[in-house]
């Protein structure tokens, strides 16, 4: 496999300031995209971003790098990345790129690249743009330059969009929905999705400053949303992270349903209404309890490496098209080719309305097993996972476990630390057999 210089699995990302997130390499980053998009003939490229500071400087960057190289650029704003996906598709742009860090906090920032068909581009197009990097910029005759306008109802578009992923024989007449958008991109979309269909809103982190996005709210940080839920006697509440591809729910108790919540219910809903197709894939991290729930209905479960483009890969090599990951990272191939939280979000409401239950009951039939995660740290250069005791260990608990439980050992791919990972039906066997396996891992490693 060759290995990349500057893109990861979902682009370039770092600190601003920072190579790689500096203004002169989103400027050569800019021309070496639109040097290889530009081969085919649209030469149109859509930009949009979240809500951090750092978002004008790596646009006008970008902007003039695709200038430069003759390609016409439209100026989105802030959007969500799902919307950028879309409009992507619906102008036969040549691609999207998103100005966005995620669920990172402000100073972080990153460059993500979506193909004309709303999909992440393929390895082989990323690979072509890191080689060009190496060129040395030039820049096209005068009358090749290409132009950049500012796409004014960007917002309006998109509503509409997710408006109609929702059943038109329901309403969300009489349902009071807390959103937290995380002082992010969703902050004047899922408001007005929601109001429009007929909710009752209660905004919380939907006023971004440039500084606050993800700052203890949104979908990595749902206190705050449990909270407004219960104080204000709220029927539901949503949480986006702050590019608006995660989603995480909370019940009227206040109890928190993740991603493999969110999955359950939009597949036991699709096979309900006699619409899924095939399984569902979720990824080595989801829960057991989805996996024995899911069986339960007679719906067919496979596992991918972490990650939402592993996801998309098997639902797709399947031919299936619900899957995500507990992050919140959730996958409706029939209505988008990404992530989006609002449209997710926007299933489970549906199968509230059509069923006329609570999110509660909705979940009811997935009982989640205990887990216990411990993160050891290793020298770089060593491989405790494949190390003889350590997986002896591991042998050891899984004879223990039987099909009543599972071990997962994975090494991170952002820093040195082995994830020791044990689910089983009782919390203490949990606790026990993850602390025995990490410490087998840490002797090893030290």
């Amino acid at each position: 496999m060759t290995t990349r210089k500057y893109f990861g699995t979902d682009g370039v990302r770092g600190m601003v300031g920072e190579f790689p997130i500096t203004p002169e390499f989103a400027l050569k980053l800019g021309w070496a995209a639109g040097k290889v998009l530009s081969k085919s003939g649209t030469k149109k490229v859509i930009i949009g971003k979240d809500t951090r500071i750092s978002g004008y400087l790596l646009e006008t960057s970008l902007e003039a790098g695709l200038i430069a190289a003759g390609i016409n650029v439209v100026l989105l704003g802030p959007m969500p990345t799902p919307a950028v996906a879309y409009l992507s598709q619906t102008f036969r742009a040549e691609a999207g790129i998103v100005i966005s860090a995620s669920h990172n906090p402000y100073h972080d920032n990153g460059i993500k690249f979506f193909g004309g068909d709303g999909k992440k581009l393929p390895d082989e197009v990323e690979l072509e743009i890191e080689a060009m990097l190496d060129e040395p910029m030039t820049c096209v005759a005068s009358d090749k330059l290409g132009k950049a306008r500012r796409l004014e109802n960007a917002d309006g578009r998109y509503i509409e969009f997710c408006k109609g992923q929702f059943p038109n024989e329901l309403s969300l007449e009489g349902l009071k929905i807390v959103l937290d958008c995380a002082n992010g991109a969703t902050y004047h979309i899922a408001p007005a999705v929601m109001r429009e269909l007929g909710a009752e809103v209660i905004c919380t982190a939907c006023e971004p400053n440039g500084v606050n996005i993800n700052e203890k709210c949104g979908a990595t940080h749902v206190d705050a949303l449990k909270r407004h839920v219960l104080e204000h006697q709220a029927d539901v509440g949503i949480a986006y992270d702050g590019d608006g591809d995660r989603v995480m729910m909370v019940d009227h108790n206040g109890r928190v349903f993740d991603g493999d919540d969110i999955v359950y219910i939009i597949a036991a809903q699709a096979q309900r209404s006699g619409q899924l197709r095939g399984g569902v894939v979720g990824t080595v991290m989801s829960n057991m309890g989805l996996e024995n729930a899911l069986k339960e209905k007679g719906i067919p479960f496979e596992r991918s490496k972490v990650g939402d483009r592993y996801v998309l890969s098997k639902l797709q090599e399947h031919g299936w098209t619900i899957g995500g990951e507990s992050s919140g990272h959730v996958l409706n191939l029939d209505l988008i080719p990404t992530g989006d939280g609002i449209v997710s979000s926007l299933q489970v409401l549906a199968a509230m309305v059509a069923q006329n239950q609570t999110l509660k009951d909705l979940g009811a039939g997935f009982v989640k097993y205990p887990m216990k995660m411990i993160n050891v740290r290793y020298a770089k250069g060593t491989d405790p996972v494949s190390a003889d005791t350590v997986q002896q260990a591991v042998k050891e608990v899984e004879a223990e476990l039987a099909d009543k439980g599972r071990v997962l050992l994975r090494k991170s791919g952002t820093e040195p630390v082995v994830r020791v990972m044990v689910e089983a039906e009782q919390e203490k066997q949990v606790i026990d057999f993850a602390t025995k396996i990490a410490q087998v891992v840490e002797s090893v490693s030290n």
